[in-house]
């Protein structure tokens, strides 16, 4: 069934002055204000914990680096001694993902806080923010190296990959909170300065290096990952450059080059998590959308030649979000039940594709589960910040 309220809010919007952005805001804070305040209950008056919290003899790098280790690489049960081996799918529990959770920590921190100070306005939330932000990007003695030179590694075989820049996903919403404490006025101008550098010093990284070049051109949810960091760092830093590369970049490889007619992701279909894996890049693309859409250059509506769309890739999802017995590809091979949660590419082409449907699916969904491969597969956790 077609629902008509967007009708009744155009008319609203018309008649009352209030623009499309403003309404999308104030509807998310209608459907996630109570979320976000006990997110940020729990949240608040934590102690800051960065990289050099913890470290790995496995890594190559230094205390100040952060170090991953490729989650479907084992032991060779033939040759335990010899380098690692590949199992598609499946995550080994035993590699060093302490910088991981500090750094999902951080975002799940940033977003919950800033968040709530958009629903209060009460600064304390961004007063106890901004000593996790100096920890990370300020302070010499606990700060990130800006670089992901050992992420993702595999023993035997590679000290780092490219392929490891996607996990500073989880950075994305650290960027837009940032955004937040800067219009708060509650750091000082020289501590906001250092931050921004950071990222801009990571950006400069993330497209000039060989492992970030290697990851523009992956292909898949890789490719889409890359570019929403890019994205979402530049509109920090006010790199209007690598905003317009970015736009280009999706019309021109990411939607042609990853979308089947159907909307599907065949890349994402070939894994041996085809559900997971296709929620997970239709949520990256939709992020990326998101960023770096303006109002003249909307790539919510955006078509290629053969017609392919964002429109086109949510309505293939859609049907197996609303119900998951009618994805008629393969089973993920792990954590099957856990999907779908409340994705955000239902609740962002809820508000512009003007599907109430959409959105009623995505306030109907569970909330996000307290698993870690659910978790670093989800970095949108706070959408206010994303129509903020």
């Amino acid at each position: 069934m077609q629902y008509y309220r967007y009708s009744i809010v155009t008319l609203f919007i018309i008649i009352s002055g209030c623009s499309k952005s403003s309404y999308d805001f104030d509807l998310v804070v209608t459907l996630e204000k109570n979320h976000i305040l006990k997110s940020a209950e729990r949240y608040s008056n934590l102690n800051p914990v960065t990289v050099t919290a913890s470290f790995s003899e496995r890594s190559a790098g230094g205390k100040h680096d952060f170090y991953s280790e490729g989650d479907y690489w084992w032991p060779n049960p033939k040759h335990p001694d010899s380098a690692y081996i590949r199992k598609d799918g499946l995550s080994n529990p035993d590699n060093f993902v302490a910088h991981r959770k500090a750094m999902i920590r951080l975002g799940q921190i940033s977003g919950a806080l800033a968040s709530a100070y958009l629903v209060t306005k009460d600064g304390q939330y961004i007063k106890d923010l901004i000593p996790h932000l100096k920890a990370w990007f300020v302070n010499e003695t606990t700060k990130m190296n800006p670089n992901l030179l050992y992420a993702q590694a595999i023993k035997g075989r590679v000290t780092g990959r490219g392929i490891g820049i996607i996990d500073t996903i989880h950075l994305i919403e650290v960027a837009k909170a940032i955004r937040v404490v800067e219009q708060s006025q509650l750091i000082s101008i020289e501590e906001l300065f250092k931050i921004k550098q950071w990222f801009s010093d990571y950006l400069a990284w993330l497209t000039t290096h060989d492992y970030g070049k290697k990851e523009r051109d992956n292909g898949n949810n890789h490719s889409t990952c890359w570019a929403m960091q890019v994205a979402a760092f530049a509109e920090l830093v006010g790199n209007e450059g690598q905003l317009s590369f970015c736009r280009t970049f999706f019309k021109e490889v990411l939607l042609p080059g990853q979308m089947a007619k159907d909307g599907s992701f065949p890349k994402e279909l070939s894994r041996t998590k085809p559900y997971g894996y296709s929620i997970f890049n239709l949520d990256a693309i939709f992020g990326l959308a998101q960023i770096i859409s303006t109002e003249d250059d909307n790539l919510f509506q955006y078509k290629t030649e053969d017609g392919k769309s964002l429109k086109q890739g949510l309505a293939f999802m859609f049907p197996s979000l609303k119900n998951k017995d009618l994805w008629t590809f393969q089973k993920d091979v792990m954590y099957w039940d856990d999907w779908p949660t409340k994705q955000p590419s239902l609740l962002f082409g809820g508000l512009q594709f003007e599907r109430e449907d959409y959105i009623d699916i995505w306030k109907k969904l569970p909330a996000l589960p307290n698993k870690p491969e659910i978790i670093r597969n989800m970095p949108i956790r706070y959408p206010l910040l994303w129509v903020y």
